[in-house]
């Protein structure tokens, strides 16, 4: 199994101290948690894009490219780009100078988006937004695979054998299709012949399972070899200590934090108590020995082969939440990448050999 960092950079009070730090310190602290990742071993790190309170992940393109030039082997994901927001066009534009930039270590998550204060922000309406989603991964996927290109469509206007620059170094790049419980991401997954990111954050695991289910049989369906079909999963929460009640009295202030959150938004939660959503939700807190038994609970449900942690250290210190990646990386990670193999991801790409391999940039 393949494991990432992830954070969607919330911008919120600690839940403990309730000291609100800066916009400034709080998007440091995300390319400084990258480089961390990068320094234990982990796999990937994955930065959200949200365009509404409470989070400060609006440009992730700009926060991978700082990553970027921090790091030289951590995998770069974003998780997911909000691609029925976004003018494909530009969407282009910006991660193939990213994947440049970043010697081809970039993978893109996906997803329509969540949240209506952003859709209203970009005049996408609930009725459109998935054909919106569609279409623009349409444009945003030729692309990627040719930068002069004619096309036209519903929303966007006409490109008319277009160019579009710069030209991309990994040709193509792997996509994967972030969905909660939608059908409509695993069917231009399935379509295009992809993988599917489970969300897996919200509920316990039985809606997901069932989207992961839908998602295999449409892939056999579609004539694609069913072990090509390739999933990964999200976490609801991150927190490993040696013992598991120093890890529940650790992570119970965090809990409790936004289940009042959730209480002035006027949103039902999916759990009923902190143990209900210790025992029922995806979130990996607790000893070595209960995160391998959980991972190991949703892999005979999903069976994923990457897996993001949710590690922004809310209302943790940085040295707490050090020793929890740190802890996960020597005592639950190595049983699990050894018991639950998975497929490699890419590496990086030789920058020489990606343009020798197309005779030169302008020649392709």
């Amino acid at each position: 199994m393949k494991f990432l960092v992830l954070t969607l950079i919330t911008h919120v009070p600690d839940p403990v101290t309730g000291e609100l730090v800066s916009t400034h310190q709080r998007l440091r602290s995300v390319v400084d948690q990258a480089v961390q990742a990068e320094e234990l071993g982990f796999d990937g790190y994955a930065v959200g894009e949200r365009h509404e309170r409470p989070f400060i992940s609006s440009s992730p393109t700009v926060i991978l490219s700082h990553i970027a030039a921090r790091t030289s082997s951590i995998r770069l994901f974003t998780g997911v780009t909000t691609l029925s927001l976004l003018d494909p066009v530009r969407a282009f534009e910006d991660y193939a100078t990213l994947d440049n930039l970043a010697d081809g270590r970039l993978e893109l998550i996906i997803g329509k988006g969540n949240g209506a204060a952003q859709r209203d922000l970009f005049h996408v309406t609930p009725e459109d937004q998935w054909a919106r989603n569609r279409e623009s991964y349409e444009v945003f996927r030729r692309l990627w695979r040719n930068n002069r290109i004619t096309w036209s469509g519903q929303f966007r206007p006409p490109l008319e054998d277009a160019e579009v620059w710069p030209q991309p170094l990994q040709r193509p790049i792997r996509v994967w299709h972030g969905s909660a419980t939608s059908r409509e991401s695993v069917d231009v997954a399935v379509e295009f012949g992809e993988p599917l990111f489970s969300a897996n954050v919200t509920n316990s695991v039985e809606p997901y399972a069932e989207l992961v289910r839908y998602y295999r049989e449409q892939w056999a369906a579609a004539g694609h070899a069913p072990a090509d079909a390739l999933v990964g999963a999200g976490t609801a929460g991150f927190l490993v200590t040696p013992t598991s009640q120093e890890a529940q009295d650790l992570y119970r202030p965090v809990y409790e934090a936004r289940a009042r959150q959730f209480a002035a938004n006027g949103v039902e939660p999916a759990f009923s108590s902190f143990e209900d959503f210790l025992e029922r939700s995806s979130a990996l807190v607790g000893s070595p020995q209960q995160i391998i038994d959980k991972v190991h609970r949703y892999h005979e449900q999903l069976g994923q082969e990457v897996m993001h942690l949710h590690a922004d250290g809310e209302g943790i210190t940085p040295a707490q939440n050090r020793n929890s990646l740190e802890l996960f990386q020597s005592a639950v990670a190595p049983v699990l990448r050894r018991e639950l193999p998975s497929r490699p991801l890419a590496a990086p790409v030789n920058p020489a050999s990606a343009v020798a391999a197309t005779g030169s940039e302008v020649a392709a």
